[in-house]
C-alpha cells in the first residue's frame, strides 16, 4: 500500500483524491494536496459538468479536522468551468460548501463539539480561536437553516426567557406536538410576537394552529386569539398553580408577622410543606397541618385546605363538572375573609374561558418548560451570552426544528 492510499484509509476521505503532502511549522501542520474524485468539473448549482475555462493559480486551503495533534489542511487549485444554464462559475467542491474555509467534516465536529460542551473546550479539541469558531458556528448554523420554513405547526407554546443581565428577553415560541423550538425574537412585547405570527406563518398556516398554551400576560393571549382564531387557549397549569401557591403562602406570611416568638415555632418549616402536593405529603405533614387549626393558626390552614381542594379541577374529564366544581370553590374561597386568596379567585374568573379547556385537551406547557431546562443549560455552561444571535445559534442547534447536523451528508460525518 503507497503512502498516499494510507493517508486517505487513516483519514477516512471520500469523494476526492489525495495526490501529494507535506509537513510545515516543524511538523504540526500536514498539507494534502487533493483533488476531486470521478465527479470534478461539476456545476455546484445544478451538478451538470461543464468545460474547463481555466485553473486557479493561487490554491485554496480548506482546514479539516485534526489528527493527533496535528492540524490538517487540504489544498486544491479550484477550475473555473462552463455551464450551460449558469455560465461561467467555479466547480463545486465536494469536501466542503461554496465559500467555507473548512471541510464539512469539520463542520460536523463543530456541531457536535457545542452541542454538548463549552465552546472553549472545543476551542482546544479543535485548535482555533474562540472568535473563529463563534463565527463558523454561526455560519454552519445560517446555512443549515437557510430556506427553512416552518411545517406542521398546529400546537404552539409561548414563554419569554432572560438571556442577558440588565432586563433583556426573548421571546420563544414552541412546537408542543413534536417538542421542539420553531422561533426565537428579541423582547417580549406585542411587536415580537406580531412579528412572528404575522411573517413567520402564512394564513393557511395560522388557520391549522388548533391549540395554544401560554402563562396570563395579556400580549400572548391577545395575540393568539386575534392571529389563530381556530386555536383554543389553554392557560398553562403550572402558572396557575404557582399564583395559588403563592396566595397561599401569602396568608402564611401575614400570620407570622402577626405571630409571637412562641407561636412562630409551630409555623415555622411550613412554607415547603404547603407548596408540596397533596399526594406526596406524609402522614406525619398531614398531622402537622391539621393540628394548625387546634393551635389557632386557623387561616393558614383554611389556606391549606382551599389549596388542596382545588387541586381537584385538573382531575375532571368533563367542563360541565368542572365548571360547577370551579364555581363552588369560588364561592368558598371568597367567604374565608383571606385578601390573597379573594384576589386568586378573581383571576380565576378572569380566565375562566381559558382555564377550562383543560379538561378537554389537557394541553400545558410543560413541554416548553423542559426545553427551557435544557436552554438554560446551555446558558449557564457558557456563563451566558452577549448577544441573542449567539444565544440562539446554540438554542436552534440543541432542541431546534431541524437537526442541524444530519444537514450534513453522511460521507462527513465523522462520529
Amino acid at each position: 500500500m503507497s503512502v498516499l492510499k494510507f493517508i486517505q484509509k487513516l483519514l477516512k476521505i471520500k469523494g476526492f483524491k489525495v495526490t501529494g503532502f507535506s509537513f510545515k511549522n516543524w511538523g504540526k501542520e500536514l498539507y494534502l494536496y487533493v483533488k476531486p474524485y470521478k465527479n470534478g468539473r461539476c456545476c455546484p448549482h445544478c451538478n451538470k459538468r461543464g468545460k474547463i475555462i481555466r485553473i486557479a493559480k493561487k490554491a485554496r486551503i480548506w482546514r479539516d479536522i485534526p489528527i493527533c495533534g496535528i492540524q490538517v489542511f487540504l489544498v486544491y487549485h479550484p477550475r473555473e468551468i462552463r455551464c450551460k444554464k449558469h455560465g461561467r462559475v467555479q466547480e463545486r467542491i465536494p469536501w466542503a460548501s461554496c465559500y467555507a474555509r473548512v471541510t464539512r467534516r469539520f463542520e460536523y465536529l463543530l456541531l457536535i463539539y457545542c452541542s454538548i460542551m463549552t465552546q472553549k473546550a472545543a476551542t482546544r479539541l479543535l485548535s482555533i480561536s474562540k472568535s473563529t469558531l463563534s463565527d463558523l458556528l454561526h455560519r454552519t448554523i445560517s446555512r443549515c437553516r437557510q430556506g427553512h420554513k416552518i411545517r406542521g405547526l398546529t400546537h404552539i407554546g409561548i414563554d419569554e426567557i432572560s438571556y442577558c443581565k440588565g432586563r433583556k428577553y426573548a421571546t420563544i415560541v414552541y412546537d408542543l406536538k413534536h417538542s421542539k423550538v420553531v422561533w426565537i425574537g428579541l423582547g417580549k412585547g406585542k411587536k415580537t410576537i406580531d412579528k412572528f405570527f404575522k411573517e413567520e406563518l402564512s394564513d393557511y398556516q395560522r388557520q391549522q394552529v388548533i391549540a395554544a398554551s401560554c402563562d396570563m400576560a395579556q400580549t400572548y393571549i391577545k395575540a393568539i386569539e386575534n392571529w389563530c382564531p381556530n386555536a383554543t387557549l389553554v392557560l398553562d397549569r403550572f402558572h396557575i398553580v404557582k399564583a395559588l401557591n403563592s396566595a397561599v403562602d401569602e396568608v402564611r406570611k401575614e400570620q407570622w408577622r402577626q405571630a409571637s416568638k412562641d407561636e412562630k415555632v409551630t409555623l415555622k418549616g411550613l412554607r415547603w410543606l404547603l407548596y408540596m402536593h397533596s399526594s406526596r405529603r406524609t402522614t406525619e405533614q398531614i398531622k402537622r397541618l391539621k393540628a394548625l387549626y387546634m393551635n389557632g393558626n386557623r387561616r393558614i390552614h383554611r389556606a391549606w385546605v382551599l389549596g388542596d381542594e382545588f387541586e381537584q379541577f385538573w382531575e375532571f374529564d368533563n367542563q360541565v363538572n368542572a365548571k360547577e366544581f370551579l364555581d363552588n370553590w369560588c364561592k368558598t374561597a371568597n367567604r374565608s375573609r383571606l385578601e390573597p386568596i379573594k384576589k386568586f379567585v378573581q383571576l380565576i374568573k378572569r380566565h375562566e374561558d381559558h382555564l377550562l379547556p383543560f379538561v378537554d385537551t389537557g394541553l400545558t406547557n410543560a413541554i416548553a418548560e423542559g426545553l427551557n431546562r435544557i436552554i438554560k443549560i446551555a446558558k449557564n455552561r457558557a456563563s451566558g451570552f452577549r448577544t441573542l444571535e449567539a444565544f440562539s445559534d446554540i438554542i436552534f442547534l440543541m432542541v431546534g426544528d431541524v437537526n442541524i447536523p444530519e444537514q450534513i451528508p453522511t460521507c462527513f460525518r465523522t462520529i
